[in-house]
């Protein structure tokens, strides 16, 4: 049973999944219940997911972020973000599992407010989902890519599946794996992961394909882009 929330001198409505809120009433009760650490505002519908388990979300999200953070600590002007509030638009504040976003003084899409939010679209979205019928994929893909979050990737637990998008022409398309099942970032150059590996656990292997990307000529000019402050966007014309 859900009871209001005294704050201040009003009682705040808790946080409900399926309530139909604005972003701005969203937010107040969000703070107001301090002990819900996860919430989001999708479509203008909330979601207060259930508690995660080990296998199914906390061990394969931690291995995205070994991933991405080892792509992050070799590429500066990039930053890495967990579970991160992210202010869309009116109608969409999510806690992404994990964003890699390139820093808006360096031409980075997406920038920091004032009170420490991610306002627009960080350049690459990661989830773990539990399988293909789970939001991920339909209503939360949707304000994503209409809000021009260039690559997303959805880790389909149960199906044993990864999905890379990238959008192009307004939509999302499937990123391919190569001949050895390694796919390549169009945003972040030399970012590489290698699916088959990742699916099975097998970190050791992820890591060095990764090494093999950043020890490219692609990954010197990215960051050296970056440092001269000349990042652009890569086209999305096919």
């Amino acid at each position: 049973m859900s009871v209001s929330v005294e704050h201040g001198s009003n009682k705040v409505p808790p946080l409900e999944s399926g309530d139909r809120l604005t972003r701005h009433e969203f937010e107040r009760r969000y703070h107001a219940m301090p002990h819900v650490k996860k919430a989001e505002l999708i479509e203008g519908v909330v979601y207060v997911p259930s508690p995660l388990r080990f296998r199914s979300h906390g061990q394969p999200h931690g291995n995205l972020i070994i991933w991405l953070g080892t792509y992050k600590v070799s590429t500066p002007g990039v930053e890495l973000g967990d579970n991160a509030t992210v202010r869309l638009d009116l109608d969409n504040e999510l806690q992404p599992d994990v964003v890699l976003l390139i820093e808006e003084k360096l031409g980075g899409q997406a920038h920091i407010s004032d009170d420490d939010y991610i306002e627009g679209a960080p350049e690459l979205v990661a989830e773990v989902a539990a399988s293909s019928a789970a939001i991920d994929l339909y209503d939360k893909k949707r304000a994503y890519r209409r809000n021009g979050v260039q690559e997303y990737i959805v880790w389909q637990i149960l199906e044993n599946k990864l999905d890379w998008f990238s959008l192009q022409n307004g939509e999302y398309v499937p990123l391919e794996a190569d001949a050895d099942g390694t796919i390549k970032s169009w945003v972040f150059p030399s970012l590489w992961l290698a699916m088959p590996a990742l699916l099975a656990g097998e970190m050791t292997k992820v890591l060095a394909v990764l090494q093999q990307g950043l020890n490219s000529q692609e990954h010197t000019e990215f960051v050296q882009k970056l440092s001269r402050q000349s990042y652009t966007k890569p086209s999305t014309d096919m």
